[in-house]
């Protein structure tokens, strides 16, 4: 031991965690030794096939062979000294459960949401946690509850993309040791009280009165100011006003196939007149 030839204390010196001592080494040469003897028969017990989204993480005698899995292929184990573990690299799923929590303006909801993450170490997700895949979805859940606790309502509704963006960075700086990466996260569906929708719904509607209403005082007040120009140009041109007069007959009579009886204004006999005279 390198500790021991330091001169450090006898009893706290270790072994290198990469040795697996005296004892070891004779369990895995019987078991070799035994692989040999026992050829052909053997070999198919010793040879195992990961498929390509699979890494095989090899314990010999407790201890991890390497820091690195191994795979895709086929790999060598020792019958009685290795067992291996295979970790999948697939994309995965997980679906949060809906979760009710107050929002920081009082409001009760009952948001759920979509996890996506894979494995990207085989060796930390088998070594550093027991199940990798229940830690990552409970850790889901009470980030979720707590991201979405910082947040109003109206935030709540409106800004989904970046909530889910916060949501996944502190996922993924959770989960590093363990050797997940989350890709993605997506809110799914956000729940609140009917009375709350009652109430939304009623202050919606009031507001899109008020916009109605305005909308149609603007009209009002665009088309009196229109009709007040039309009057002082007709006022300019007494001849215009009867002009407009029978184009609005000649339309009525266009649309609807009828006999229209209308006056006929006399001060227009009277201009009439008055240029057959000077003619």
């Amino acid at each position: 031991c390198e500790q021991q030839r330091a001169g450090c204390n006898p009893q706290v010196c270790r072994h290198s965690p990469e040795g697996i001592g005296v004892c070891g080494w004779i369990l895995v040469s019987l078991s070799f030794l035994m692989v040999l003897i026992t050829f052909p028969i053997s070999i198919w017990a010793c040879i195992k096939v990961v498929r390509e989204y699979e890494r095989a993480v090899v314990f010999r005698l407790g201890r991890i062979l390497s820091k690195k899995a191994k795979g895709p292929g086929m790999i060598l184990v020792l019958p009685c000294t290795d067992i291996f573990i295979k970790v999948d690299l697939r994309t995965v799923t997980c679906k949060i459960p809906p979760q009710e929590l107050l929002t920081r303006d009082a409001v009760t909801a009952q948001v759920d949401g979509v996890v996506h993450y894979k494995i990207h170490s085989a060796v930390s997700a088998v070594a550093n946690v027991t199940d990798v895949h229940s830690a990552t979805l409970l850790l889901a859940q009470t980030t979720l509850r707590n991201v979405l606790g910082t947040q109003s309502l109206a935030q709540l509704l409106a800004g989904r993309e970046e909530i889910a963006h916060n949501i996944q960075a502190a996922l993924s700086s959770a989960t590093e040791q363990w050797g997940v990466k989350v890709t993605r996260v997506e809110i799914k569906d956000i729940r609140i009280p009917m009375a709350m929708q009652r109430a939304m719904a009623a202050e919606a509607e009031a507001a899109r009165e008020i916009g109605a209403k305005v909308v149609a005082a603007e009209g009002e007040m665009n088309a009196s100011k229109a009709l007040q120009q039309a009057s002082m140009v007709l006022a300019e041109s007494p001849a215009g006003l009867q002009l407009r007069y029978l184009q609005i007959l000649t339309t009525v009579a266009a649309q609807n196939n009828s006999t229209i009886v209308f006056p006929l204004p006399i001060n227009m006999f009277g201009s009439l007149g008055q240029k057959s005279t000077g003619g």
